[in-house]
């Protein structure tokens, strides 16, 4: 079994000072909502063994702050590949990680990309979570997926059995009701 945790960065500025997208910041909304999902993801383990994170600053940015929320510390790599990355290219990274071959591996990164790549493995799974996550990977989204696997290279489209999707504003509205 392995599962397979893809986390997009949290909200941020619309322009950076210099102009690069990849430059672009968390606003304030978006540090409090990375601290957020990082509270509940430690507080809901299996907790992931290794984290790839986008070097981009938003993306970065939320895994150092959500990354607060965790004990133990897992393996943190950043992989310029993430950045921009679309389905394919994310799936060849998380097949590569059949070399560590950690059981539990976090992705944080960007839609368009992420999105389509949680909708494309996912085959099964909870209905409520797989409608909400049909719209949208929000800023500070994480879709969890689950693999009846041995091997990270098995991973492969409708594989997955999605176990969870949760944004701040899900939790939020959650814990109103």
């Amino acid at each position: 079994m392995r599962r397979l945790l893809l986390l997009r960065h949290a909200k941020t500025e619309h322009d950076a000072p210099s102009g690069h997208d990849q430059d672009r910041r968390l606003d304030e909304r978006g540090r409090h909502d990375a601290a957020e999902i990082g509270h509940w993801i430690g507080r809901h383990p299996p907790l992931p063994d290794q984290v790839l994170v986008s070097p981009a600053v938003r993306a970065a940015q939320t895994w150092e702050i959500a990354r607060e929320g965790l004990a133990p510390q897992p393996k943190v790599e950043f992989l310029p590949e993430l950045y921009g990355a679309d389905l394919k290219q994310l799936l060849t990274t998380i097949r590569i990680a059949s070399a560590v071959d950690p059981k539990r591996l976090m992705l944080v990164g960007h839609n368009p990309g992420l999105h389509e790549l949680a909708l494309t493995l996912t085959g099964s799974g909870d209905d409520a979570a797989k409608k909400a996550l049909s719209d949208n990977l929000p800023t500070s989204g994480l879709a969890i997926l689950d693999f009846a696997i041995d091997d990270w290279n098995e991973v492969s489209f409708g594989r997955g059995k999605l176990i969870l999707f949760v944004s701040p504003k899900l939790l939020r509205h959650s814990s109103r009701g």
